[in-house]
């Protein structure tokens, strides 16, 4: 017979008795064994801790695997530049509006491709760009929301899909940002509010889900103070602003792109 009980000091231990028989098959004495189980409950609750711990890095290793894609070409060996892309990581698990500032060539493309490639919107939809200062005015209301059939002059007779619509479930990278004219501004402050758009020509609301991202060489709170970008747009672009600094502030970075020029070419 084996039972588990707590003796007289409070520590569980285990308690086996074997009979002792004689001939004729009597219990002559019984000798019972008594084992303290405080260490082995204490080996099995370090154990149990030590699996958990296992189970969190395990986690968090996988975290890690999944937000570190980073391109081979993007070269990130400063502090302020792992500081971003560190920053990059936490803030790609979450739906919000971000604006990416920095003079031309620092690599604001690279980044927005990295936020995209860490963002669980990846697995749902696409990261579409629009260059707004590339697209002639009078054309870029269209690539932006689209159009129905007939809208204007030359406009396909089926109607066209707009930028939005076509980065429902991912990113919409709204490049260059201080390019875009006011009248547009307004209706684009109205999709960001609403999360709604009508096409050029169109009567009907279309609903769209994106994740915004904007970028710019240009200083919007100069713009706005000079009445050339709309107050209430630049507030809800800037929720979380990330400025990539020039090569010439970060020139860690040079050896580490020399060497990386020198193998690819």
């Amino acid at each position: 017979v084996t039972v588990v009980q707590h003796n007289f000091n409070g520590k569980e231990t285990l308690l086996t008795g074997n009979p002792v028989l004689n001939e004729k098959g009597e219990v002559e004495k019984i000798v019972t064994n008594i084992r303290d189980l405080s260490e082995l409950n204490e080996l099995n609750e370090q154990l149990k801790k030590a699996q958990q711990l296992n189970e969190q890095y395990k986690q968090e290793l996988q975290k890690l695997k999944a937000s570190t894609i980073i391109d081979p070409e993007t070269i990130i060996k400063s502090k302020c530049m792992r500081d971003i892309y560190e920053m990059i990581e936490r803030i790609a698990q979450f739906d919000t509006t971000i604006l990416v500032l920095g003079e031309t060539g620092v690599g604001k493309d690279v980044l927005v491709r990295q936020l995209f490639r860490n963002s669980p919107r990846s697995k749902t939809g696409q990261l579409i760009k629009v260059n707004c200062g590339a697209i002639p005015k009078d054309l870029l209301e269209s690539e932006l929301f689209g159009y129905e059939a007939g809208a204007f002059s030359g406009a396909a007779r089926s109607g066209k899909e707009g930028m939005f619509e076509l980065a429902d479930k991912g990113f919409l990278f709204l490049d260059e940002i201080g390019e875009l004219p006011l009248d547009l501004q307004v209706k684009l402050l109205r999709a960001i509010q609403e999360k709604e758009i009508r096409r050029v020509g169109g009567t009907k609301v279309i609903k769209v889900d994106i994740q915004l991202i904007a970028a710019t060489n240009k200083d919007l709170k100069t713009m706005v103070s000079r009445g050339e970008f709309r107050e209430d747009l630049y507030y809800r672009l800037n929720v979380v602003p990330i400025t990539i600094p020039p090569l010439r502030e970060r020139q860690d970075d040079i050896p580490d792109l020399v060497q990386s020029f020198l193998e690819k070419y």
